[in-house]
């Protein structure tokens, strides 16, 4: 599943194309996703020209006078950008038809994905009104973390990949994360210090950063707005390297199962 890195590659990737563009049309191939795509996006949305494209969490928001686009990638989802329009594929369900006939694609190979029309403010949106504050912005600090896991006896790792806690950080960034501040995953998010949960939060924004420079993480089916893939996973220090040497102490990486979910650490460094 595309996850923060992946979601802010396609945003910066497609800013400069829709920014200032102006809609000419809509076309719904196929409004049978996650939720139904609302007919009000494809009678409201075209002759409004896109102000803003913003992301929250793993959501995109693309942002009119009128209302705003909810987009989400869902597991297997992309948006590319597509100079003119050409034939859809199976999987291509919704476009989004500028004034100079370039276009935005959302392709959705599993319908998990979002495509939504808010009229009111999104922030207020059920979907994102509960979301915990960015990985990258002012508000997540080793003191926010401190004082939101006091009594908490459920595992750090299932703490930092709650979206109420913090958005974003999921299953393979968490590894990393708590790798680079020498965490083991499974370790009570009560019984973390606050210096340790600095040192977490130092290791957690550079992995999404070097995530984000190195455009994600393409195991399966991510791809940018372009087309391309991430190469992050050729930096992956623990994640999906179970029984291949620590980089550090060059002990075998060990791996177990965590929130139903593959879980990567080295069982020497991370405490």
């Amino acid at each position: 599943m595309p996850e923060l890195p992946e979601v802010e590659t396609t945003r910066l990737g497609l800013a400069s194309y829709v920014i200032g563009r102006c809609v000419a049309a809509v076309v719904v191939r196929n409004p049978r996703l996650r939720q139904p795509v609302p007919a009000e996006l494809a009678t409201e949305l075209p002759g409004q020209v896109v102000k803003t494209l913003e992301r929250r969490g793993k959501y995109l928001l693309l942002g009119t006078e009128l209302g705003t686009v909810l987009l989400h990638l869902g597991m297997s989802g992309n948006l590319r950008i597509l100079s003119e329009a050409k034939p859809a594929d199976p999987h291509d369900h919704v476009d989004i038809i500028f004034s100079d006939g370039s276009l935005l694609r959302f392709h959705d190979p599993r319908r998990f994905g979002l495509v939504l029309w808010i009229r009111t403010n999104p922030l207020d949106h059920p979907l994102l009104c509960d979301l915990g504050p960015e990985p990258l912005g002012l508000q997540f600090t080793g003191e926010y973390l401190y004082q939101r896991s006091r009594r908490r006896s459920v595992a750090v790792k299932a703490f930092l990949m709650d979206q109420r806690v913090v958005v974003g950080v999921g299953n393979i960034y968490v590894a990393e994360s708590l790798f680079l501040a020498g965490i083991h995953p499974a370790r009570a998010a009560g019984s973390i210090e606050s210096d340790q949960y600095e040192r977490l939060v130092a290791a957690v924004r550079k992995v999404l950063q070097t995530a984000i420079v190195q455009g994600g993480t393409t195991l399966r089916d991510f791809y940018d707005s372009s087309g391309r893939a991430g190469y992050f996973q050729l930096s992956l220090q623990v994640y999906g390297r179970a029984g291949e040497p620590c980089c550090r102490c060059h002990r075998p990486i060990d791996s177990s199962r965590l929130l139903q979910r593959s879980t990567f650490y080295c069982a020497h460094c991370q405490r």
